[in-house]
């Protein structure tokens, strides 16, 4: 790598951090109280995926160790947002469908986090996000994939 492109690395990767650490806690301090953002991505994934799923697969899906989703998902099914059944085929393994309430959480937290969301994207303009989304979507592909950058 040459110097030139080094710097950019580091340029790159530096904005992305500072950003991403950015992100989360402005979007940590508008969740309604006692909702983590873990928990906002798990609720979002389970609404949008209208199925169950196993713990291992939501590990897999958020690029977490097991313990850490076993440990999110405790939390949620204490609070009512999710159900935790047995998987009936095989009774080693469980699995996670959003509750009515889980639902309701999740809806609400969307509603807390849009007008930020939507003015960062108004800020920026539209057009712009929509050309950054490729390049960001296609480092986060390269780094699932553990390809070389």
């Amino acid at each position: 790598m040459t110097t030139g492109t080094s710097d950019l690395a580091n340029v790159l990767f530096s904005e992305l951090l500072m950003a991403e650490q950015l992100a989360r806690n402005r979007l940590s301090k508008v969740l309604p109280k006692g909702m983590e953002l873990s928990h906002f991505g798990v609720l979002n994934l389970l609404a949008r995926q209208q199925s169950e799923m196993s713990p291992a697969a939501l590990a897999r899906a958020f690029h977490v160790t097991r313990g850490a989703m076993t440990n999110t998902l405790a939390k949620l099914e204490w609070a009512g947002y999710v159900h935790i059944r047995p998987d009936w085929d095989d009774a080693r393994r469980k699995m996670v469908s959003i509750s009515p309430a889980g639902r309701r959480a999740r809806d609400a937290a969307f509603l807390a986090i849009s007008p930020l969301l939507e003015q960062a994207v108004k800020s920026l303009g539209e057009d712009r996000v929509r050309l950054t989304i490729p390049v960001l979507r296609e480092l986060r592909h390269r780094f699932e994939a553990e390809q070389p950058l």
